[in-house]
């Protein structure tokens, strides 16, 4: 049961029990935090952390690539690369074809902290999901797939 009551108070809100939006926020909450938790030896989030997979996954990958991959605004993703590079994670080289632009590329301190980082985030997988079965497992991510 989803339903959170304060103990000795008669403030409830089971009425919240059947919104799905209600159920996958108040998991949402849950996961987030343990995966900042997992993550803060590196100070890596959840963006960081998808920045750096599709840098290292993508030779060459452009800011602009990056920032429509990842849904936001090429502001942001400016930042999130500044960030990175200050870590010293990521570098920005000069475009083969284009002078104007910059391809993002991998150090070698970032390859081998996204090896760690990966296997700290399986373990965070493994750590919120170890209630389910692989069936549910793989049941879940169709679900949720079907909502967004």
């Amino acid at each position: 049961e989803i339903a959170s009551c304060l103990v000795g108070s008669e403030m409830c809100i089971r009425d919240r029990d059947d919104l799905v939006g209600y159920a996958i926020r108040r998991a949402q909450i849950v996961i987030y935090e343990d995966f900042l938790n997992a993550l803060a030896p590196w100070d890596i989030t959840p963006q960081r952390f998808s920045s750096l997979s599709l840098i290292a996954a993508n030779a060459n990958l452009k800011l602009t690539d990056l920032a429509r991959i990842l849904g936001i605004a090429r502001s942001g993703a400016v930042q999130i690369v500044n960030q990175l590079q200050d870590l010293g994670y990521v570098e920005r080289q000069e475009a083969e074809h284009d002078k104007r632009a910059y391809s993002l590329a991998m150090t070698p301190a970032g390859e081998t902290v996204l090896a760690e980082i990966t296997r700290a985030v399986k373990a965070h997988d493994a750590r919120i999901s170890a209630q389910l079965s692989a069936a549910q497992k793989h049941q879940l991510i169709g679900l949720l797939g079907k909502l967004g």
